[in-house]
């Protein structure tokens, strides 16, 4: 019995972790309803009526559950009835770094994104996994980006000051639980 009970429990935290979307219908006489894939909307939007009968056409496409990053690639594409499709395809086709990057090319920085022609690896984004721009200061220092400095003269550099030049051509974002620090070039 032991052994049925954790396999539910782990169906039941798969069918949570997927995506679920919620279509809203324009017509206010007319209910919406929930799915998790593009058959599975053509399913219920084939033959959804309103409450006079008539077929109902238009949606307003919601993220309803789904983790943090799907959520934060579904605003940047500004998911539609006219693009939802290519949503599910990048949720399931691209990597965490590729949502990263779309996240932050096109929901951040404004660039436009062509689910159809353009690939996620074509941004020019230098991305770092770090807390702060001090942190970005300090391993810039620590890789030499700055040239050769002395190990005894560190001490007097003031990291805060090169973080706030850095502040010129880097932004901080917090992503899915993670801090990155970006610049698009």
């Amino acid at each position: 019995m032991e052994n049925l009970d954790h396999i539910q429990t782990s169906q039941i935290e798969t069918q949570t972790s997927e995506i679920k979307l919620h279509a809203q219908p324009y017509d206010i006489s007319a209910s919406g309803f929930y799915f998790r894939s593009l058959e599975e909307y053509e399913q219920k939007s084939t033959n959804h009526k309103n409450d006079y009968g008539d077929e109902v056409e238009e949606y307003e496409i919601q993220f309803i559950d789904g983790d943090d990053l799907d959520c934060d690639l579904f605003k940047a594409l500004s998911v539609h009835q006219g693009n939802f499709n290519h949503y599910f395809t990048a949720c399931e086709d691209w990597d965490d770094d590729q949502k990263i990057k779309v996240i932050i090319a096109v929901g951040e920085a404004g660039y436009s994104f062509d689910p159809e022609s353009d690939d996620p690896d074509d941004f020019d984004i230098d991305l770092y996994e770090l807390d702060t721009l001090r942190d970005l200061a300090e391993q810039f220092i620590d890789e030499g980006f700055f040239g050769e400095i002395p190990e005894n003269i560190r001490f007097y550099l003031d990291y805060d000051a090169i973080a706030r030049d850095l502040g010129m051509d880097y932004t901080e974002i917090r992503l899915n639980g993670t801090n990155y620090i970006y610049r698009m070039a």
